[in-house]
């Protein structure tokens, strides 16, 4: 495995940087502690430029190679928020901020690019600029869309985009992508029935709505089998049956389904929309309740260019050895806002081993920091080989 020697001399100091962003995770835009050390590590480090506020708490650093007549600029992004889980991890560095965690490895993606920052901007072994993207709100806020908005790819001329996800079951040095789509569009449903309440001991006096809501939930499972063409990848699931009843002898007046629809394709989004309104609306009217719709669209599907792709593949190779790489893994059906920055620009997303660790948004779940020098060794040398010096 090529990893650079100095990241295995660094490791101690990333892991601490990483442990202790773990230590203080914050929810969505709320990164500003994180923010904070980001930007104060990037001061230190003496990279060109620093500006902060972009998607409210982003932040973007600047590193200009020892030439930048190649004209060639790179963005390399990582993810800083948590998630609002209980951690039961028993590490010394668990949160201790209660109902808040990194269950996602955003502590190790930070601490990694902010390691091969400190590399770049150390040597400046490439010729072209380095842009170096951490940002708030992945975790359901789409703060990459919203970094997009703010004007960072043409504020800062950005040509490339590279980003990088830890991924369990995965060993550790080994990395796995894909060309096209990689992970799935996340939209999600409310559905709410209304009948006629009444007492349970007559049914025959109500329109029970848990009988109907039942049904529109069985029905939905018919619209991925018998709705989507085979060969397309589409998850429909319902996460939540609340009705307004907590009596036992009571058919409540209205239930409120939620859940959430992944597809891998823009006619598989619109075809599963579709069919959701038309097998809910219509299952409610067969048994004479009614069901009114509601479909947000989240984040889009996940494409990796197919040059930049084949590109980064070649790079993890170089890091990892071929045998360690798989350059057509499955797509995955969670979703990434790092898909707004690919739909802005050219580029590739990556997995990286975390090993045999929980699964990430487990509550059980830590970064394995033996991941760093790989993951490090993987931004640097994607940045001298597309910017090789002269």
């Amino acid at each position: 495995m090529a990893i650079l020697n100095r990241f295995a001399e660094m490791l101690p100091e990333i892991t601490a940087w990483r442990r202790d962003i773990h230590e203080h995770p914050e929810l969505l835009f709320d990164c500003e502690r994180t923010a904070g050390v980001v930007e104060a590590k990037l001061k230190e480090f003496g990279v060109d430029q620093i500006k902060t506020g972009l998607g409210r708490t982003g932040l973007v650093g600047v590193i200009k190679g020892k030439s930048t007549a190649s004209g060639k600029v790179i963005g390399l992004r990582a993810d800083m928020d948590a998630l609002p889980i209980f951690e039961t991890s028993g590490v010394e560095h668990s949160s201790k901020t209660e109902g808040k965690m990194h269950a996602c490895g955003h502590d190790g993606h930070t601490a990694m690019l902010l390691g091969a920052a400190k590399y770049l901007a150390e040597t400046r072994n490439f010729d072209g600029t380095v842009v170096v993207i951490f940002q708030p709100a992945e975790e359901g806020g789409g703060g990459g869309k919203e970094m997009v908005d703010d004007g960072m790819m043409d504020i800062f001329g950005i040509q490339e985009v590279y980003g990088m996800h830890n991924m369990p079951t995965l060993p550790v040095g080994h990395f796995a992508i894909r060309p096209g789509p990689m992970m799935a569009a996340t939209d999600q449903y409310d559905i709410h029935v209304e009948g006629i309440g009444g007492h349970a001991a007559m049914p025959n006096k109500a329109i029970d709505t848990t009988l109907v809501a039942s049904q529109i939930v069985v029905a939905l499972q018919s619209i991925v089998s018998r709705n989507i063409d085979p060969l397309d990848n589409v998850v429909i699931t319902v996460t939540s049956f609340e009705t307004e009843s907590k009596a036992y002898n009571v058919i409540p007046q209205r239930v409120h389904i939620k859940g959430t629809c992944r597809t891998l394709s823009v006619e598989a989004r619109d075809q599963s929309e579709e069919a959701i309104k038309r097998v809910a609306e219509h299952t409610a009217v067969a048994y004479g309740a009614t069901a009114k719709v509601g479909y947000e669209r989240g984040y889009p599907v996940t494409v990796n260019h197919v040059e930049q792709t084949a590109f980064a593949a070649d790079v993890a190779r170089e890091v990892a050895g071929a045998d360690a790489v798989q350059d057509d893994a499955d797509p995955l059906m969670g979703g990434e806002d790092f898909s707004y920055m690919l739909e802005s620009r050219p580029g590739a997303f990556i997995f990286a081993g975390n090993g045999d660790t929980a699964m990430v948004h487990h509550p059980d779940y830590d970064f394995n920091d033996e991941l760093i020098p790989a993951g490090c060794s993987y931004w640097v040398k994607l940045v001298e080989t597309r910017m090789p010096a002269a």
